[in-house]
């Protein structure tokens, strides 16, 4: 490959430019490359410059990309970006659980989510540089015009699901995610439940399904059992926790599993139905582990048996967490109803037995919600055990709103949410000929 390099540089400094150049590179000051580089990360040859145009032009007619802005006309080259967005989210998540976590095991915590994130990243660092290898770009656009043999997408897509399922959680790498919760401030189990949790799903939607079809179709029926026992299992221990922010976080990993089950389902309503859901669990959850967040402030535990008869005491508090309890059960109004039943269409499709299994979810977490709301909210107040009460303030208050106006929101109108991804669901489903 002709490089336009200058003649005047050494030969090893000129060497190691067209290596980086290779490679891609990061635009100047100005946002842009200059034209060096531009010839460099782009094919110097009027043939491959074309053929990466029709590719791009490829994915745009069926709606898996969206028109370049003029910074990509330009020259900027988009490559696979959600692995350099796990690295750099997953230390700031360390450091908060590490730094500002609640008790002594937050060190512990904040270890296992480092490494579990950094050991399942690994497999996927390999798999991205496997197709480099192969393909000569790491460009999403000219990917998913590409294809790959079936053995070579069946390796390929076990790399990507290491990362992704530490993500999800799925069962059994789930083990980090209760443990990273209770250790967290709540900001950081915000942050967790809102936006790190769904990294896995997205990879899976965006990457994983996407480029390999034929070994999404073969790993089906195995993401399939994950989820299902990840549901019945996760919600079963969540009745027996005794800790607030532990059972917010198994209910977590039972919502996330479920999501696994509509995407995997591959049709129009079981996809349409996870992105949904995980919109409505990114509100959903975060508003809970607030709610924990407000009696932490004030009461300093978590545990379950001090708490009693709040509603006497805060019931403005008592109003705001009974909401976001039925919302977090699927009410029908509420965000999480219309994910949860577009899940079980698109389920049942394909797989009766999944469906009832995932239905059998749903029901469980309807006892474990409630079991928690009657537990702290109802009955008598423990005095010996709480001393001083005080209700919302205007500050809570203020945050609370805005999740409150989505939950409501997407439970009511969910057609402004559901109309934005219809396209590109559907065009998906028709890439990978899945229908």
């Amino acid at each position: 490959m002709v490089f336009s390099m200058s003649p005047d540089r050494p030969p090893l400094v000129r060497l190691a430019s067209e290596w980086f150049f290779r490679a891609g590179s990061r635009p100047g000051p100005t946002g842009r490359h200059p034209p060096a580089t531009q010839a460099a990360l782009f094919a110097t040859t009027r043939e491959a410059k074309d053929s990466r145009v029709q590719a791009e032009n490829t994915c745009i007619d069926s709606g898996l990309m969206t028109r370049p802005t003029t910074e990509a006309r330009d020259g900027v080259l988009r490559p696979i970006t959600t692995g350099q967005f796990r690295f750099g989210a997953t230390p700031y998540s360390t450091i908060i659980i590490g730094v500002w976590g609640s008790r002594q095991r937050k060190i512990k915590a904040a270890y296992q989510l480092f490494l579990y994130t950094l050991l399942g990243s690994v497999f996927m660092l390999l798999a991205i540089l496997l197709i480099l290898f192969q393909t000569g770009t790491t460009d999403l656009q000219i990917l998913l015009t590409t294809e790959f043999s079936e053995r070579r997408q069946i390796f390929l897509w076990i790399a990507f699901f290491a990362s992704f399922a530490v993500k999800v959680p799925m069962v059994p790498v789930h083990i980090w995610l209760p443990e990273a919760h209770v250790e967290a401030p709540t900001a950081g189990s915000v942050i967790l439940a809102g936006i790190l949790l769904k990294l896995g799903t997205y990879g899976f939607l965006r990457f994983s399904i996407p480029m390999f079809p034929e070994a999404t179709l073969c790993f089906t029926p195995f993401i399939y059992t994950l989820s299902a026992i990840a549901i019945i299992y996760t919600s079963l221990t969540t009745l027996r926790q005794i800790d607030l922010k532990k059972i917010i976080a198994y209910s977590s990993v039972a919502h996330m599993n479920l999501v696994t089950i509509g995407m995997f389902s591959l049709n129009i309503q079981g996809i349409g139905g996870s992105i949904l859901l995980m919109l409505s669990h990114g509100l959903v959850s975060s508003a809970l582990f607030l709610c924990v967040g407000v009696l932490y402030d004030r009461h300093k535990t978590r545990l379950v048996r001090y708490y009693g008869g709040l509603v006497s005491a805060m019931p403005n508090f008592s109003t705001v967490f009974f909401f976001f309890t039925l919302a977090n059960m699927s009410l029908p109004g509420t965000s999480s109803f219309i994910g949860e039943f577009l899940i079980l269409v698109g389920a049942f499709q394909r797989n009766s037995l999944v469906a009832t299994l995932a239905a059998l979810g749903m029901i469980l977490g309807a006892a474990y919600s409630l079991w928690l709301y009657n537990r702290v909210v109802s009955g008598n107040l423990k005095p010996d055990f709480l001393h001083k009460f005080s209700d919302l303030n205007g500050r809570e208050v203020f945050i609370f709103i805005p999740f409150l106006v989505g939950v409501v929101w997407m439970g009511v109108y969910p057609k402004v949410f559901s109309d934005c991804m219809h396209t590109s669901v559907s065009n998906l489903v028709q890439h990978g000929k899945f229908h």
